[in-house]
């Protein structure tokens, strides 16, 4: 095999570095030319005016996407009041106004957006309105109707605040929008606001400090396998799969409960990421009754190298 072929068969994950500025697409470009690897995407999109944690997904990894996805977040952001811009952000027009709100009444309405609420997200988001992009419609000049949809902060705090800028830190579900969030918190106490500044700290297990840039970023030290413990911090259940079954399983042969050993159960609802025994990630399975229900399998091919 070639060396670019070689490149090309790999799969992992790249926690990347994303700078303020460019869009997530041209953040993770670098990574794909390096890969030589037309199959790569990311789980969480962050806004051309946001930084932080990019979890980069390649080859077979790809299909790891949602589970990535729906881990935890952790944010840094600046919300300035006083006026409120049409995208919430540094980007847009202004339009509307209203005083910047008082610390103590910053304080009084905090509490009510901790814990499981009801969000709008922003009309300038990639939520799809009736098959078409609210942004797009925005763009258009159609106002969109943003439906208030559960999302779960699981802690808010106000780090500093100078009378016009309050950053803040937030723990928040997966689907959250620390922008509409912004706007919430203004229109609660009386007045307006968009957010100026976010960084992204935290995807489930996966920390910024550990993140590289792209210009850094290098297929033989970068690009990394999950492993069982950060499975479980993203809510998977983990098992291993002895080696004399391992071509079985990605073959899609059924296999048993029993076939598994050392199960670890975050929940009895949980998928399962299944492992080589002391190797890498085979795949993703459920339970169905005694049997294993396959979600998706890395294949031998397209494994990590």
């Amino acid at each position: 095999m070639s060396p670019g072929a070689a490149l090309s068969a790999r799969s992992g994950l790249v926690l990347l570095r994303k700078p303020e500025g460019v869009t997530s697409f041209r953040a993770i470009g670098p990574v794909k030319r390096r890969l030589g690897y037309s199959r790569i995407g990311h789980a969480g999109t962050l806004d051309k005016f946001a930084s932080g944690l990019l979890v980069v997904l390649a080859g077979a990894y790809s299909r790891l996407a949602g589970y990535v996805q729906a881990g935890e977040k952790l944010y840094r952001g600046v919300v300035r009041f006083g006026q409120e811009t049409e995208t919430l952000d540094p980007e847009g027009r202004v339009v509307a106004e209203a005083p910047s709100p008082s610390r103590e009444s910053l304080d009084a309405v905090l509490p009510r957006f901790v814990g499981s609420i009801m969000q709008a997200p922003p009309a300038y988001s990639a939520i799809h309105v009736d098959g078409v992009r609210a942004y797009e419609l925005a763009l258009s000049g159609r106002a969109p109707e943003m439906k208030e949809r559960p999302v779960t902060i699981h802690s808010l705090e106000i780090l500093a605040f100078d009378g016009r800028d309050a950053a803040l830190e937030l723990r928040c579900s997966s689907g959250t929008y620390v922008r509409s969030l912004a706007r919430d918190l203004a229109l609660a106490c009386g007045s307006r606001s968009h957010l100026v500044s976010l960084e992204r700290l935290r995807i489930g297990p996966f920390k910024l400090e550990d993140a590289t840039s792209s210009d850094d970023f290098d297929p033989d030290s970068d690009l990394r396998r999950l492993s069982p413990e950060e499975a479980l911090a993203l809510g998977l259940s983990t098992a291993s799969l002895p080696a004399r079954l391992v071509q079985r399983f990605r073959n899609g042969v059924k296999l048993g409960r029993g076939d598994l050993s050392g199960l670890k159960a975050v929940s009895a609802e949980s998928d399962i990421a299944v492992f080589e025994e002391g190797a890498d990630l085979l795949g993703i399975v459920a339970l169905d009754t005694d049997y294993l229900r396959y979600r998706t399998v890395l294949s031998g091919g397209e494994g990590f190298r």
